[in-house]
């Protein structure tokens, strides 16, 4: 039997490893897509049953799709794309960074719909294909800090929304969207556990809980179309600005 394979953009590290080790000790194969990260990527294969590394730049979309397509002639049993991989750079809402835009709409949105239809044509399952978007808690709790990127997180919410409405069963497309989990930038660890229980559950949400999630969408019953939301409720509040800079302003203290 050949075995399940599920590709995970961005996998090598953060939260893209977690998800990556989630579907590994579940006894899938496990395709870890990187860009720069070869070495840890090639590390986390190596601690897995079975995995493979692929790298490609995300901002180059010829590269990425044909990485795709490679994959899904000698795939037989590619059931999910999980696309993880994405830039994180601060601008401002005043004055639009033309580069930092472009790149954030070309990794984090454009590339990856590409990605997305490529293996709904082309990919190989006996039980259905299966894209998660990874987007941001940002989406339902704005604020105007990382402009790029949040627009960029609302491209990959429309683009998944408008695809999964193009996919017959058993294919289904589904997003994600995290809120704090990880220590970004500058941030110190204590910083990070200030600002990331700032959420109606004043808990530290585990990128481990993120990883179940993603599993959860890969083989549960939810219809095409529907978002799970992992952020501890974060994304229910109304926060003015990005938790790295309220912690900040409000001072450390548990």
């Amino acid at each position: 039997m050949s075995p399940k394979t599920v590709l995970i953009t961005g996998g090598a590290k953060r939260i893209g490893a977690a998800i990556a080790r989630r579907f590994g000790l579940a006894g899938w194969h496990v395709v870890i897509h990187c860009c720069r990260s070869y070495a840890e990527a090639q590390k986390l294969a190596d601690e897995l049953p079975t995995a493979e590394v692929v790298r490609c730049d995300l901002a180059d979309s010829d590269a990425a799709l044909a990485m795709i397509e490679d994959l899904a002639g000698r795939l037989p049993d590619w059931r999910v794309l999980v696309n993880s991989a994405s830039v994180f750079r601060p601008d401002d809402v005043r004055g639009l960074d033309v580069g930092v835009q472009w790149e954030a709409m070309q990794i984090n949105a454009a590339t990856p719909a590409m990605m997305a239809q490529t293996y709904l044509k082309a990919a190989r399952s006996v039980a259905g294909r299966r894209v998660i978007q990874l987007t941001d808690q940002k989406l339902a709790n704005p604020n105007p800090d990382f402009f790029s990127y949040t627009m960029s997180k609302h491209a990959v919410d429309a683009a998944a929304a408008m695809l999964s409405m193009a996919v017959a069963e058993p294919d289904r497309v589904y997003t994600l969207a995290p809120g704090a989990i990880l220590a970004s930038h500058d941030q110190s660890e204590e910083e990070a556990e200030v600002s990331h229980r700032m959420n109606l559950l004043r808990r530290r949400t585990a990128a481990a809980e993120v990883a179940d999630a993603a599993y959860f969408l890969a083989t549960g019953p939810l219809a095409s179309g529907q978002s799970l939301f992992v952020d501890s409720g974060q994304h229910l509040l109304a926060q003015s600005r990005d938790v790295m800079y309220l912690a900040r302003q409000e001072g450390l203290s548990l």
